[in-house]
């Protein structure tokens, strides 16, 4: 998936002028971020379980090569062949080529997060490989043009049901419905011939277990299990820093990932696919693939933003996230959104072209507070804007008054009757009202907001005075 994220600006406007994706997106506060506070009130010893599953997936990503080694021994030991990829392409080509060599035509897909990273539903239909979302948002947005995900997910949160009953309509040329379970049903219709008429399968990876060359698989629907059970071949792809040691590991951190993002005590499907069918199993495909793809993930470790890699792809950054619940997930211009994204995307596509995305956080920290994986993501924002200051990245006004403001702070003679002085000018500018409407240098905030001017005390003042009265009560 090729990266747009130099035009977040001109996106972000665009979005926040949209109406119905703002109304659209109060289905974040509305479900996940009350559904997750819910789910994670009801677990008892929440904070013992977040770091036990912290400390397990430290001890993969310290000695990665390890278990990564040990998972292809154990999955080829069981049938499956184990492939690497170094860059996204790289994977796709891997795939195309599975498909050629069993002579596949008909591909369906569960929801891949990595599989967009690849580009890999253009790469099957150069290859003539026709490819089916069968993720019911997925498909919502592959029938829609090929619309790429807003959320990880909930890829299509950024759609009410009206939008989706007229594209069923449009494409299914069916009469228009907006009763939900009708519009499922429909969706479902259309895709069980998909589902049989397959000979390849494609999924994610949750995570792969290294004691049992497992591959695990979450989701709500069950299109999972369709993908993997009914086409001859499967094909999971993920990414290298998924891999846990053992079953327990997955156990631990299975106990935080679906409360994280949807607010379920765990999903209505999870599968542990070990090997491809042997002699007297039912079911399952006669062939089993995994490509693990770096795509820039070793390049994170062992460096400054190598808690990147503990990330478990819950969304719960992005629901919480101010920025992200105003501006969707479209905006960010590449494969993930919200504070992770912010993150991940600069880390693997660099940061020279992904210059706005540090800055599109208020680093209010809800995003860390959250995370099950405490993941500091505010430190990691703070350290990609540090970057960016340093390689003179950011616009030369902004880079002198930032020297300004830290020469000052760091000098109190001066700071001092700055400040004061700065506080009088603008209660000056704000007149009666107290608010400044414009303000020279501060464009960004007066464009599309008010702001409010100082108090007559400086900070150091109204502390002192709060000191103060606690002493004397």
């Amino acid at each position: 998936m090729q990266s747009q994220s130099m035009q977040f600006k001109a996106r972000a406007g665009q979005k926040l002028a949209d109406q119905r994706l703002q109304q659209n997106l109060k289905k974040l506060s509305t479900k996940f971020v009350t559904g997750r506070a819910a789910a994670i009130a009801a677990l008892d010893g929440f904070e013992n379980i977040r770091d036990a599953a912290v400390s397990r997936r430290n001890l993969a990503l310290n000695t990665l090569d390890v278990w990564l080694e040990r998972f292809e021994a154990e999955a080829q030991r069981r049938g499956t062949t184990v492939l690497w990829a170094q860059t996204p392409q790289e994977a796709a080509d891997l795939v195309v080529a599975i498909a050629r060599r069993h002579d596949c035509k008909q591909a369906i897909k569960s929801k891949s997060m990595v599989s967009e990273e690849m580009g890999l539903n253009a790469a099957l239909e150069a290859a003539a490989v026709q490819v089916t979302e069968t993720d019911l948002g997925e498909y919502i947005l592959q029938i829609n043009g090929n619309e790429p995900p807003s959320h990880i997910i909930a890829p299509v949160v950024h759609k009410d049901k009206e939008e989706i009953a007229d594209l069923f309509a449009k494409v299914h040329h069916t009469a228009r419905k907006t009763d939900i379970p009708q519009m499922t049903r429909e969706a479902r219709e259309v895709l069980r011939a998909k589902f049989l008429a397959a000979d390849i399968g494609i999924t994610g990876g949750n995570f792969v277990v290294a004691e049992t060359g497992s591959v695990a698989l979450v989701t709500n629907e069950g299109n999972e299990g369709m993908c993997t059970i009914l086409p001859r071949v499967h094909v999971a792809v993920t990414g290298i820093e998924k891999v846990l040691p053992t079953l327990e590991d997955l156990a631990a951190v299975m106990r935080l990932l679906p409360r994280s993002a949807t607010g379920q005590a765990i999903s209505n499907y999870f599968s542990v696919l070990t090997g491809p069918r042997r002699p007297g199993d039912l079911d399952g495909p006669e062939h089993m693939y995994v490509v693990l793809l770096d795509g820039g993930r070793t390049s994170l470790v062992g460096g400054a933003f190598s808690e990147m890699l503990r990330c478990i792809r819950c969304g719960a950054c992005m629901n919480h996230c101010p920025v992200y619940q105003k501006i969707g997930g479209h905006t960010y211009g590449w494969v993930y959104p919200g504070p992770m994204g912010s993150v991940l995307t600069p880390s693997y596509q660099g940061l020279e072209s992904t210059l706005d995305l540090p800055q599109a956080a208020t680093l209010c920290g809800q995003c860390q507070v959250v995370c099950p994986m405490k993941i500091p993501l505010p430190d990691l924002l703070r350290n990609l804007r540090t970057q960016q200051f340093e390689r003179d990245m950011r616009p030369s006004m902004e880079r002198w008054a930032l020297r300004l403001w830290s020469y000052a702070a760091r000098n109190p003679w001066l700071y001092r009757p700055g400040a004061k002085m700065a506080s009088r000018l603008l209660r000056l500018l704000g007149g009666e009202r107290k608010r400044l409407h414009h303000l020279a240098g501060a464009r960004g905030w007066t464009a599309s907001r008010d702001l409010p001017v100082p108090t007559q005390a400086t900070f150091k003042q109204q502390f002192a005075q709060r000191i103060k009265s606690s002493l004397t009560r």
